[in-house]
């Protein structure tokens, strides 16, 4: 029989390869075709993969491939304090996400790599009619191994839909710091929970395939913000910020305490939050919410400082970014 021949700009380019696995049911709902362009049409398939190695007692960029709308720019080295830490930013070149949208990042840090990624700027969903925007990341981290993932927060705009799938290989030895902040919309414009669904999964394992943190995120409105604004989802309030840290520099007790402390000291009388324990004692869990988009920024930031200091025994850098 003939083969199957590719598709035109090979694998990536399959839906195989940048399709989620599984799409939560909430989301997979508002499957459809776009009457404007379709799914896997130039721009509408972003593709970003980094890959990170120790060379010369300094983490280096070797291997970088990137597909509009996804990009970065050469990695930083401006901590003068850690001087082998390498500072990526992710960017866009579409301003934000559209319908049909379909992005895919894999990351990988070599043995004993140091490095921070963020992103350039908040990431803005756009306004769907047709269909569903979704963001795979996948991310390695080997053994000794430091790294800090702290994106922007991500701003769903009215009738959004959007599913973020975020899986994470860990090494036992490794150290990794992973952030999420979700806004209920354009809060500047009174756009409050008027997305149709907000979905977000994580998943960390160890090499060998154990599972060691799953959680999920699951904000459905449905022109409702009542659904997601009640005790156990938002408390009513207009931000979720979760930091999860991963690390066996530690003991998880040491660990829990400083970012307790940290938060209860300059924001307990204006967030909501909660440390705890991951299971096995692998690292911390911080959940917190609030209205005040810069105090949440603030808190985000202390308690990422906190943990970059406690860990590498140094402070932590002023991000810069334009």
């Amino acid at each position: 029989m003939p083969l199957k021949q590719p598709r035109p700009g090979g694998y990536r380019l399959e839906p195989a390869f940048y399709e989620p696995a599984r799409v939560p049911a909430e989301v997979l709902h508002y499957a459809g075709t776009p009457p404007s362009l379709p799914v896997g049409s130039p721009g509408k398939v972003g593709v970003l993969q980094l890959a990170f190695a120790q060379n010369g007692g300094r983490t280096e960029l070797v291997r970088h491939y990137q597909k509009s709308p996804l990009q970065i720019m050469h990695p930083l080295y401006y901590n003068t304090l850690r001087p082998d830490m390498a500072y990526t930013y992710l960017m866009s070149t579409g301003g934000g996400i559209l319908q049909g949208d379909r992005l895919r990042t894999d990351l990988s840090f070599g043995p004993g790599t140091s490095a921070h990624v963020t992103t350039q700027a908040h990431t803005k969903v756009y306004r769907m009619e047709h269909d569903y925007a979704s963001s795979v990341m996948n991310i390695a981290v080997e053994a000794d191994a430091y790294l800090e993932y702290l994106p922007d927060p991500v701003v769903p705009f009215i009738d959004s839909r959007f599913y973020q799938q975020t899986a994470v290989v860990l090494d036992e030895s490794a150290t990794m710091l992973l952030g999420e902040t979700v806004y209920a919309g354009r809060l500047a414009r009174g756009e409050r929970h008027a997305y149709a669904v907000y979905a977000s999964d994580l998943e960390v394992r160890r090499p060998d395939g154990r599972l060691i943190a799953l959680d999920r995120v699951r904000l459905c409105p449905g022109g409702q913000a009542s659904g997601v604004s009640g005790l156990g989802v938002l408390a009513d309030r207009d931000v979720l910020a979760m930091l999860y840290v991963f690390t066996p520099r530690v003991p998880v007790a040491v660990l829990a305490d400083r970012l307790h402390a940290v938060l209860a000291e300059d924001f307990g009388d204006t967030l909501l939050f909660g440390v705890s324990a991951l299971p096995g004692d692998v690292g911390v869990w911080l959940r917190l919410v609030g209205n005040d988009t810069i105090a949440v920024a603030r808190a985000n930031t202390a308690a990422a400082s906190a943990v970059h200091e406690l860990l590498t025994g140094v402070s932590a850098p002023v991000i810069r970014k334009s």
